[in-house]
């Protein structure tokens, strides 16, 4: 909040000290997490609240996370043969870890190595990805298969070195015409 009173971020407002009395400390963190939720912000202690509050929803089965059909066969298929899956995620590695653990399908985390999120850095920029490559171990980039929904991420990924796919499902985002990247609609294509 501090950071971002700083650099005249539309919706933060100030913390007041603990002298001004309880109710009102609360009052002003809600309202700055409000307008980052309203914003959209994808900032890693947005995240880290995210999971929080998921996982309490998942321990009291308020919550389910749901995968598209093809997930679950995908994931198996991969893992039988043996290539790693990892997840980059804006949510936070406790959100993924709880959306895989609790899926519809049930805990799908068996087929998946580790978990990735906005501490590595923000999935529209190229570092982030040059520092999963390089947490990975992976020598050469274009062994890495980055499979995403969004055209930036696309962008980003591709400049650092891997090879993309964009995966077309409802709800996503439009593209650009001519955007140059292979498509697929199942994970089963891959």
């Amino acid at each position: 909040v501090e950071d971002d009173l700083k650099h005249g971020v539309l919706g933060a407002v100030p913390i007041p000290s603990e002298d001004a009395g309880k109710e009102k400390v609360i009052a002003s963190l809600v309202a700055n997490v409000e307008a980052m939720i309203k914003a959209d912000r994808k900032i890693t202690a947005l995240k880290q609240l995210q999971g929080h509050i998921w996982r309490t929803g998942f321990e009291n089965n308020e919550l389910e996370g749901v995968v598209f059909d093809d997930v679950p066969e995908a994931l198996e298929k991969w893992h039988a043969l043996g290539i790693k899956v990892y997840i980059y995620s804006s949510g936070s590695r406790l959100a993924q870890r709880l959306i895989f653990g609790n899926t519809n399908y049930g805990d799908l985390r068996k087929y998946l190595y580790g978990f990735f999120d906005t501490a590595v850095g923000y999935k529209r920029e190229t570092r982030s990805y040059v520092e999963i490559t390089e947490s990975l171990g992976v020598d050469k980039p274009s062994d890495i298969l980055f499979v995403t929904d969004v055209y930036q991420e696309a962008t980003a990924a591709k400049a650092a070195g891997l090879e993309v796919v964009i995966s077309i499902k409802p709800g996503n985002g439009p593209l650009p015409e001519n955007h140059g990247f292979k498509t697929i609609n199942s994970f089963l294509e891959i």
